[in-house]
């Protein structure tokens, strides 16, 4: 058997805005923006630079219930976990381009963490693992 994990949705209130934050803030690279008429939505995918090949798609809430999870999609948890080959340079980036750090890096026994929110509030750890 082989298999990946290939993409990740994370609920958003605006796909422009949500583009930018991952685009121009963390340096992903857009994908794919596609209309689907037939449902009023878009496609948006994006991704992390480099080898990966996991995507994020950038769901835009479509009902009131999916509204009440935007930026809270794991209870507060960190929900996604950003590998970098270089944590100095990108958190000094992030930070410099105004990404919220709620806890500061640290030496872990695997590596080197720091927690960030996305536009909405959703956590994410940046990590360089040993």
């Amino acid at each position: 058997m082989n298999q990946s994990l290939s993409i990740v949705a994370v609920v958003v209130r605006d796909y422009d805005a949500a583009i930018d934050f991952y685009t121009q803030k963390l340096g992903f690279e857009l994908v794919e923006d596609t209309y689907q008429p037939e449902q009023d939505k878009r496609w948006v995918l994006v991704k992390p630079k480099g080898n990966g090949q996991t995507s994020v798609l950038l769901a835009r809430a479509s009902t009131a219930d999916q509204e009440k999870y935007i930026g809270n999609q794991t209870g507060g948890r960190v929900f996604l976990f950003l590998e970098t080959d270089d944590f100095a340079r990108d958190f000094e980036s992030y930070k410099n381009k105004g990404v919220k750090f709620v806890r500061s890096p640290k030496e872990a026994p695997y590596g080197t963490v720091a927690v960030f929110e996305d536009l909405y509030g959703n956590l994410w750890d940046l990590v360089q693992f040993r």
